[in-house]
C-alpha cells in the first residue's frame, strides 16, 4: 500500500488538509487523516505540494513530432501518451480528422496493437468525421467528406467495435437512427464541424446527443438573427461542449463568457497535432501567428497540453484553480462516460494523480 501525505489534495469537490491518499493495486483504497496511516504502508511526502486528479484529453492528434493521422501506428500512439503525461494527461482519446477508409482501417488497427501489447492510457479512438459539414470543413480534406449511410455504420461497427470509441458528427446530415445505432453500440456522438440551424442543433441535443466538439471553431456561430449552434449549445441545459483554451482557437475573453453560461457543460481538450513545429504533415508552424495552420491559412490544431489549458484558464480566463481543474478532468470523465473511474481523487478510483506545485507546474505523474 502507498500513501501519499504532507499535500493539500484536490479531490475534484473540494480541497482537503491533512489528509493521505492510499492507493493499493492501481485503485484509490481511502483517504485518511495524517494519524491513520496504516503502519504498513509506503509513505511518500510530497512536501506540501498539491495532488490533483489527472487530466484526461478527448481530442489529440499526435505528440512529439508524431502525426497520427499521417503515422497510424503504435508508435504514434505511444509518442502521444509520452506527450500527454508530460502536460497531465494520464488518459487520451486519440484522433484522426476527416480520412480515407485505408487511413481509418489502420488508426482501428494501431489502437488494436496498441492495447495487445499493453500499451496504456489511449482511451479509444476519436473519428473527427468524415460525416461533417463542407460548410465547416475547417482544415479537413474536403473530398473525404461525405454524408453516412446505413452501409457506413455497418462498416464502422464492424471494424471499429469496441475500438472507436467517439465520433465527431454534423447532425443535420444524419438521420437520427443512425446516430442512435452508434450510441447503442457505446460509441460517443459528438456535435461538430457542423452548419446546421439553432433548431436543427438543438433537437439533436434532445435526441441525445450529449457533447459537441471544439466551442466556436467550425460551426454556425451565434447571430442576432441566426442563433446556430453556438446559440444551441449555450442554451440546452444538458449538452456539453469542449473548448480549445490556448487563446488562438477561441479568445479568453470568449473563453469566460462561454463559462459563465455553461458552467459545469464546459471542458477542455488540447485539439494538439504534434508536438512539434519542425514537422510538415500538410500543415505548418506560423512562427509570426504562433498557430499551426494549413496551406490556406486555416488554424489547424494546437500546440497545447492540458496542464497549459489550465494554466490559462486561471491565469488568462480567470477561472477558479478547482473550477479548471474540473474542466480537465472531472467533466471530460463525465463526458466519455467513466466517471466512477476518473477525474477524481476518491475511494474506488483509478490511481491516476497530479503533483503540482504553486505555480500550477507539473512536479509529478503518479499512475498505478
Amino acid at each position: 500500500m502507498n500513501a501519499y501525505s504532507n499535500c493539500r489534495i484536490f479531490t475534484g469537490d473540494n480541497w482537503l488538509e491533512d489528509h493521505v491518499v492510499l492507493s493499493e493495486n492501481g485503485r484509490i483504497t481511502d483517504i485518511v487523516s495524517q494519524k491513520a496511516i496504516p503502519a504498513h504502508a509506503t509513505i511518500h511526502d510530497l512536501n506540501g505540494a498539491d495532488l490533483v486528479p489527472a487530466f484526461i484529453d478527448l481530442q489529440i492528434y499526435g505528440g512529439n513530432g508524431r502525426y497520427f493521422p499521417v503515422l497510424p501506428d503504435v508508435e504514434s500512439i505511444k509518442a502521444t501518451y509520452e506527450y500527454c503525461k508530460a502536460g497531465g494527461a494520464a488518459y487520451f482519446m486519440i484522433t484522426i480528422p476527416t480520412q480515407s477508409p485505408e487511413i481509418i482501417l489502420q488508426s482501428i488497427s494501431a489502437v488494436k496493437e496498441y492495447w495487445e501489447q499493453g500499451g496504456e492510457g489511449c482511451l479509444g479512438l476519436h473519428l473527427e468525421g468524415p460525416y461533417i459539414s463542407p460548410e465547416k470543413n475547417g482544415a479537413h480534406l474536403p473530398k473525404y467528406i461525405k454524408a453516412p449511410t446505413s452501409e457506413d455504420i455497418d462498416w464502422i461497427l464492424t471494424h471499429g467495435a469496441g475500438i472507436v470509441k467517439m465520433m465527431t458528427v454534423a447532425p443535420e446530415r444524419w438521420d437520427p437512427a443512425l446516430i442512435n445505432r452508434l450510441q447503442e453500440a457505446g460509441v460517443l456522438v459528438s456535435a461538430g464541424h457542423s452548419n446546421g440551424t439553432y433548431q436543427q442543433l438543438y433537437q439533436s441535443f434532445d435526441n441525445g446527443i450529449t457533447t459537441c466538439t471544439h466551442l466556436f471553431n467550425a460551426m454556425s456561430q451565434l447571430q442576432s438573427r441566426a442563433p446556430g449552434m453556438v446559440g444551441a449549445i449555450y442554451d440546452h441545459p444538458h449538452v456539453h461542449a469542449s473548448v480549445v483554451a490556448d487563446g488562438i482557437h477561441v479568445d479568453f475573453n470568449t473563453i469566460r463568457i462561454s463559462k459563465k453560461i455553461m458552467g459545469n457543460r464546459l471542458f477542455l481538450i488540447t485539439d494538439a497535432v504534434a508536438g512539434s513545429h519542425g514537422e510538415d504533415y500538410g500543415f505548418h508552424w506560423n512562427t509570426e501567428s504562433g498557430r499551426y495552420e494549413d496551406a490556406n491559412g486555416t488554424l489547424s490544431g494546437s500546440a497545447l497540453t492540458m496542464l497549459e489549458a489550465v494554466q490559462n484558464c486561471i491565469a488568462q480566463v480567470g477561472i477558479a484553480p478547482q473550477e479548471a481543474l474540473r474542466m480537465a478532468a472531472a467533466y471530460p470523465a463525465v463526458v466519455a462516460g467513466l466517471s466512477m473511474e476518473l477525474g477524481r481523487i476518491a475511494p474506488g478510483f483509478r490511481t491516476a494523480m497530479l503533483v503540482l506545485d504553486e505555480r500550477w507546474a507539473l512536479q509529478q505523474l503518479i499512475l498505478s
